[in-house]
């Protein structure tokens, strides 16, 4: 990124400009206009594959190693190239169109002129009066809502003035005596954020590629496929062959005369042991896969963005994804209520509002129970009945939170008389934690609703209509330290002050009285995937309020510790407290996740969940997504700071067997820091890891070492800013199009719109690219070998010379014309059918083990086209008669018959297509009879001799290979056979 240097923003002075900004744009293509061509032929050519044929046409221009007319080669060579340039070509305008759809967002602009329009992605500092808050999970994944203020001379100003007078504003301030603000985080919006709430002007500070959410990206790479690379592993295989064979050519003529060019020759003339044909057939079947991906009507929406990899969705070993927008929907739907010896559910929830109405509307009750709580808070207890638990607990929550209700003009009441009268329609909460708006929302909903807020007061309305008021004494922040928050109020019309505080179990267990149940249904309630709050309550009088605020104040102006001197003086209070009940409150999950998930599980694929929430916001959903089964441990991973630390913490987790691990960021950090090698030996073997507290370069990290420490495939899925570095580091990326924003779904391979779709991707449309891939590269070899072992028995029987058996017409005629179809349609091949394959996941288990292209299978079939190729030359020289010509229509007639019917042997699940393939082939064959008097004899064709002997020929090579594979299949049936019947 260089150095940056320090910036001077003037406002409504452009001439005074020192530095310019970047353009601002997002880019994820992977060319530009004058790379492309460059870039794409290299990409092609870098591989040994295409460098092979490109050399091999260029040796055509020498006059002793022609062998035929120059369009032999370079006509498959370009065609091939021709087709790669279209389909990049295309993918780049898409890419561009998309990228242009998001740059062509339209802001409002403040100027010289009033308010225009532009295209703005920027980050800017916030001027306008009063607070907002922002929505950062596209960018970190923290759920949490962002509190940003304006610059503090701004504060001063009313909303007018600064939408009016913005262009002169800090001309204004920076009058006599000037005045000097410093800009914090807190004045700061990010671009690929949200705003709340509210409507914000602010002056642009960063653009382009120095955006937040650009620095934590990496720049998009060109992927090549796993089974790509097999491939080309394959044909330098199948060039070792060739060499081979070159080599024991010239050595059986005792290397006579110019052996070198002979070597030449030879290498030219069984060029066809390694098929330029694959090469186009592959991409060809890949853009036939993506095709088939983007019309599935069970996973609408889906893009295919990449058509290059396609067969990779069919081998992921570890799937990782995001949770905010990916799993979760991140909206909070308070589930229980328990009070220890009763607990409320959503089919029940009508008895609390019961519970609630009756406490409010039996003033005289409510009045007693009042005044006996006020005048002896630590007496003996009075055995509450269940009702007034029920209303202590459910106004204890709707106090101790930091929501503040907005009001927002409808279009029938204007603001100020919506605040006046509270009006519910025009009513929103606001807070930096979705969790605490859907606990307000819930004592809303049964009646209690917080219908006012500002710095030192509070109100509530009761279910009859009355205010409530109280003053706000004191207030004690969450922290991720703390795990808990507290709030001393002061009911107004009672004059009681009450201390709140809610928190997670772990800390509030030695908080409050002691229990027998809070520790047990605290379990209950996180197996079932709720995140648990304690809720409880100290009742204080006015000395001991005065006591702890005079303490309190004092450890707040400490120059030394003072952090660890008020957190002491708080927990002075934090003794002995009155527990009131426990809170439910439910991420929803996105639909069908957990399935989903399930479905990855027993297909083999491990599940890492990477995520910038906090740590007990992942586990809970990692519960309650199913991500760790009921039965499964989870090991959190303590945090560490020191090599040390880590490597106990190691240790102790190396003792765990068959359990999940949770770890934070800043310890995943130090781990891999000093012992990189264990952690990820360790954290491989886990059934599932949750890494919460994520920076994304930290996800692209974790996404990098798996890759590079199993060497198995990965998949990384999400739907944020925050994803981008990790989508495009994975093998596959995939987008899932969120609510709040495209950019990771732009940046990525494969687009979905729901996670779900994600199993049929995988186990339907992955499980067929791969295998059609592998049936379809497996066939074009065996079509280049047959065809090379003929040449090469020719040879041999005479007297090994290099010259070729077919002209070169007929070579390219039966790569293209006479067998391209029918072999190109096993890409509409399946073992099973599409429902069979989500109902039986563990069938892509198979897959990950690499067999349906492995060595074993290569080999395979290289006997077999040895095989075929030695009896269909050797038949055609014992059986042909008197004329030398009969050899070639006898063997490329039979070469012919028998690549269709072997095509015929392999399909398992027939398509019209096919069947038109195989027909049209064979038509088009024997129609160009007519044109190949020159190399073929038509009047012996037309012979029953001629006809005799082909059908023996290709029988003899056809009939045992079928023998062989139906006793195969009898006695060592594939795992889908059953399925299949």
């Amino acid at each position: 990124m260089g150095d940056f240097r320090p910036r001077t923003v003037w406002l409504g002075h452009p001439e005074k400009r020192e530095q310019r900004y970047p353009r601002n744009v997002i880019n994820n293509q992977k060319y530009n206009f004058f790379t492309f061509l460059p870039g794409v032929l290299f990409n092609q050519f870098k591989y040994f594959f295409n460098l092979y044929f490109l050399l091999l046409a260029c040796s055509q221009f020498v006059n002793e190693l022609r062998l035929g007319a120059l369009y032999t080669y370079w006509v498959p060579l370009g065609f091939v190239l021709i087709i790669t340039i279209v389909r990049e070509a295309v993918e780049e305008i898409r890419c561009y169109c998309r990228d242009k759809e998001v740059n062509s967002q339209i802001y409002s602009k403040l100027s010289t002129r009033g308010v225009c329009y532009s295209i703005l992605n920027h980050q800017f500092s916030s001027l306008i009066p009063g607070s907002c808050f922002l929505r950062t999970d596209q960018l970190d994944g923290e759920t949490d809502w962002k509190l940003r203020l304006p610059v503090a001379c701004t504060q001063r100003l009313p909303t007018a003035a600064v939408s009016h007078h913005t262009k002169w504003l800090l001309r204004y301030e920076d009058g006599d005596p000037p005045v000097n603000e410093s800009l914090s985080i807190e004045n700061t919006l990010w671009a690929s954020t949200v705003i709340a709430s509210g409507t914000v002007v602010g002056v642009v500070i960063y653009t382009g590629k120095e955006l937040r959410s650009v620095m934590n990206t990496s720049n998009p790479r060109h992927k090549v496929g796993l089974f790509d690379l097999e491939v080309n592993c394959l044909t330098k295989i199948l060039f070792g062959a060739l060499v081979v064979v070159s080599l024991v050519m010239v050595a059986l003529q005792h290397f006579a005369g110019r052996w070198y060019l002979q070597i030449f020759r030879f290498l030219l003339l069984f060029s066809n042991i390694v098929p330029i044909s694959l090469r186009v057939n592959l991409d060809m079947g890949k853009m036939v896969f993506s095709w088939m991906i983007r019309r599935d009507s069970k996973i609408p929406g889906t893009v295919v963005r990449a058509s290059t990899i396609p067969e990779q969705l069919g081998r992921i070993s570890y799937l990782l994804t995001d949770k905010t927008g990916t799993l979760t929907q991140n909206e909070m739907v308070f589930r229980r209520l328990h009070l220890g010896t009763v607990a409320y559910g959503m089919d029940s929830m009508d008895e609390v509002q019961s519970h609630v109405f009756s406490a409010y509307t039996q003033s005289s009750l409510a009045a007693s129970l009042n005044s006996t709580t006020s005048r002896a808070p630590a007496a003996t207890k009075v055995r509450k009945t269940i009702s007034s638990r029920v209303h202590e607990a459910v106004k204890a929550i709707a106090l101790v939170h930091c929501v503040t209700p907005v009001y927002e003009a409808n279009g029938v009441t204007d603001q100020a008389e919506a605040e006046q009268h509270y009006e519910d329609t025009c009513r929103v909460y606001q807070a930096a934690s979705p969790d605490e708006v859907s606990l307000v929302q819930w004592t809303e909903s049964v009646g209690l609703t917080l219908v006012g807020r500002d710095h030192n007061s509070m109100q509530l309305r009761t279910p009859s209509g009355q205010i409530l008021n109280f003053t706000i004494l004191q207030i004690f922040p969450f922290t991720y330290e703390s795990k808990r928050m507290g709030i001393i109020v002061r009911d107004e019309s009672t004059g009681e002050i009450s201390f709140y505080m809610k928190g997670a179990d772990v800390v509030m267990a030695g908080i409050v009285q002691y229990n027998d149940w809070l520790e047990e249904e605290c379990g209950n309630m996180a197996r079932e995937g709720l995140r648990v709050l304690v809720v409880s309550k100290k009742s204080l009088t006015e000395e001991q309020y005065q006591d702890f605020e005079a303490r309190y104040i004092q450890a707040k102006l400490s120059v030394h510790d003072r952090s660890l001197k008020v957190a002491t003086v708080i927990e002075s209070l934090e003794m002995e407290m009155e527990l009131l009940c426990l809170t439910g409150v439910e991420d929803q999950l996105q639909a069908d996740v957990r399935p989903t998930l399930e479905i990855l599980r027993n297909a083999g694929i491990k599940v890492w969940m990477l995520t910038g929430d906090k740590l007990e916001t992942a586990t809970c959903t990692a519960k309650n997504a199913h991500l760790v089964t009921r039965n499964q441990d989870i090991h959190i991973f303590r945090s560490v700071t020191t090599r040390g630390e880590a490597h106990l913490e190691l240790n102790a987790f190396r003792r765990k067997h068959d359990c999940a691990l949770v770890i934070s960021g800043d310890s995943l950090e130090v781990c891999l820091k000093f012992y990189e090698y264990e952690f990820m030996e360790l954290a491989c073997q886990c059934p599932a890891v949750v890494c919460c507290r994520c920076a994304p370069t930290q996800k692209a990290q974790i996404v990098r070492l798996l890759q590079e420490r199993t060497g198995k495939l990965t998949c990384a899925v999400g739907d944020g800013g925050n994803d981008v570095s990790m989508i495009q580091e994975a093998d596959c990326g995939v987008g899932v199009e969120g609510k709040e924003g495209k950019q990771a779904s732009l940046a990525a391979d494969f687009s979905v719109t729901q996670f779900k779709h994600l199993g049929r991707l995988l186990m339907v449309h992955g499980r067929n690219s791969y295998k059609r891939s592998a049936g379809l590269s497996q066939f074009v070899i065996h079509r280049s070998l047959c065809i090379s072992t003929m040449q090469a028995v020719f040879s041999s029987v005479f007297y090994f010379a290099s010259v070729p058996l077919y002209q070169g017409f007929l070579i390219i005629g039966y790569s293209t014309i006479y067998t391209m179809f029918p072999v190109f349609s096993l890409v509409l091949d399946k073992d099973v059918k599409s429902e069979v394959a989500m109902l039986y996941p563990e069938l892509y288990k198979d897959l990950l083990k690499g067999r349906p292209l492995s060595f074993k299978t290569f080999l395979i079939w290289v006997l077999i086209s040895i095989y075929q190729g030695s009896i269909i030359m050797y038949g055609a020289l014992l059986l042909f008669e008197s004329e030398f010509v009969h050899i070639v229509a006898i063997s490329f007639t039979s070469l012919i018959l028998t690549e269709l019917l072997m095509v015929a042997l392999t399909i398992q699940t027939w398509h019209w297509l096919m069947i038109v393939a195989e027909l049209l082939s064979l038509a088009c064959y024997i129609a160009s009879l007519v044109f190949l008097h020159e190399f073929i004899d038509v009047y012996f064709i037309a012979t029953l001799s001629f006809l005799w002997k082909v059908t023996v020929i290709t029988l003899v090579s056809c009939l045992p290979l079928y023998i062989l594979k139906y006793l195969r299949r009898r006695f060592s049936p594939p795992n889908y056979s059953k399925l299949t019947s």
